[in-house]
């Protein structure tokens, strides 16, 4: 299917040429010569890249408020910014708020198609790297064979029948998320969205925006986890970490059915079944005056309990097993041949649980070595190293927040380092970082580099 490119432009020339140039470069095109005309096409249907003036009829910044329109709706959307009037103030301001790519008029027509490919493979990407994690999501199991894991497939056959709340308990990484999915995925709400919000990732002064949406100025809306939620599943994830102040908002819309978008003055009702999850006690989080008792009893209508792994060993020999044969799937290789008994595995802590232990299949699958010996080098450095983190998470319960922040820094990287044999490019890559960034960063913790 051809990509289709939301051209905004108030000079009839600029958008001719826009126009014959991309659709002669295999695009679809859709145009719009005023900031009304084009907020009509964004709410239509979202383009798969917009092309946005920056100063249209409204005034100076009104592309930057489409930009911010279009993100609303879908972050992944590429968006270039145009304008005759650059500054660097406009470029970091664009750049700020979401924008791909920021270019001067007039111009060059060769590097603009440059940047529209180069827009159009990062969405390609987004889209397959989303569809991937969907499919990888729906096509996992709940396995195991401990009494846990067979009470919790027997509660989620009872409960997706149902409109009932349900909270769902356990650590970090044991498999609330999957069980959630499981949920909506067996219920009536199968092919309506399935939205997640995270309590503990978000910044605290946007929770009530990531929850309920905004109205902003000049009628731009951006629309909350409960609107994208609407006739579907909202996953509050972490829900301990919401502050009381929001938890008593979310009382009131499961009470009401309806809340308020953040400056707004219309009631939005919505249809969502809401399910919750928390690694932390709940009930001790009352006592200590951090959740609110009466929220409690409303989420809690069905109540499910994941122990840890390390409470269920026999499920662990059927996990590798699980594992390895859907990472060698996904990866296209022949299944990693790992000693289901091994006793470093079954004895090992498990702290990251489930995620723990796929992450070290993940690990071996990529590393591809072709022994049992090597496998098992692999496993021993591995669960070491993870011991290893174990004790740096201890050792920082102790001192000031920035030197705990600091020290597992510090820590961390040395670890990653070594695991690397001291390739800075192979680091970053893991850590998630630019090259040069790491540098600085090494360089500001006082790690030496090493070969």
């Amino acid at each position: 299917m051809a990509i289709e490119i939301l051209i905004v432009d108030d000079n009839s020339d600029i958008r001719n040429i826009l126009n014959e140039l991309l659709i002669d470069a295999g695009y679809k095109t859709r145009i719009a010569a005023n900031y009304n005309q084009a907020l009509i096409e964004i709410d239509k249907k979202v383009p798969d890249i917009a092309i946005l003036d920056v100063k249209l009829d409204k005034g100076d910044n009104d592309g930057i408020e489409l930009l911010s329109h279009i993100k609303s709706k879908n972050k992944d959307v590429p968006v270039i910014i145009i304008t005759g009037h650059a500054n660097i103030e406009m470029a970091v301001n664009s750049l700020k708020h979401g924008a791909f790519e920021f270019v001067e008029k007039p111009f060059d027509q060769a590097r603009l198609l440059n940047f529209i490919k180069r827009a159009a493979e990062n969405l390609d990407l987004k889209v397959k790297n989303k569809e991937y994690e969907s499919k990888l999501f729906s096509s996992y199991e709940l396995i195991g064979n401990s009494k846990n894991i067979s009470n919790i497939r027997d509660q989620i056959n009872k409960i997706s029948i149902t409109e009932s709340r349900v909270l769902i308990n356990g650590p970090s990484g044991s498999g609330k998320e999957l069980v959630a999915r499981k949920i909506h995925k067996n219920s009536r709400r199968n092919n309506k969205p399935f939205i997640i919000i995270n309590g503990a990732l978000l910044d605290s002064r946007k929770y009530e925006f990531e929850l309920f949406g905004e109205e902003k100025e000049n009628n731009l809306i951006s629309y909350g986890a409960l609107e994208k939620a609407n006739g579907g599943t909202l996953l509050i994830d972490q829900i301990s970490e919401i502050p009381l102040d929001i938890q008593s908002k979310i009382l009131r819309v499961l009470i009401d059915q309806k809340f308020k978008r953040v400056n707004g003055n219309s009631d939005i009702h919505v249809d969502v079944r809401i399910i919750c999850s928390s690694s932390k006690d709940l009930k001790q989080e009352i006592k200590i005056g951090n959740f609110r008792e009466d929220l409690y009893h409303r989420l809690n209508v069905f109540e499910i309990n994941i122990e840890p792994l390390k409470e269920r060993i026999s499920d662990i020999p059927l996990l590798i097993k699980y594992f390895s044969n859907k990472i060698s799937e996904n990866y296209s290789i022949k299944e990693l041949q790992i000693d289901e008994d091994n006793s470093y595995i079954l004895n090992h802590n498990w702290q990251g649980n489930v995620r723990e232990l796929r992450n070290l299949i993940e690990r071996i699958a990529i590393l591809q070595p072709d022994s049992r010996e090597k496998i098992l080098s692999i496993i021993k450095e591995s669960l070491k190293n993870a011991d290893f983190t174990d004790k740096i998470q201890e050792s920082s319960l102790s001192v000031p927040l920035k030197e705990a922040r600091e020290k597992f820094e510090k820590e961390y990287l040395t670890l990653q380092l070594k695991k690397f044999n001291g390739n800075i490019s192979k680091t970053a890559n893991f850590v998630g970082m630019e090259r040069s960034a790491l540098h600085r960063k090494l360089k500001g913790l006082g790690i030496k580099e090493f070969n």
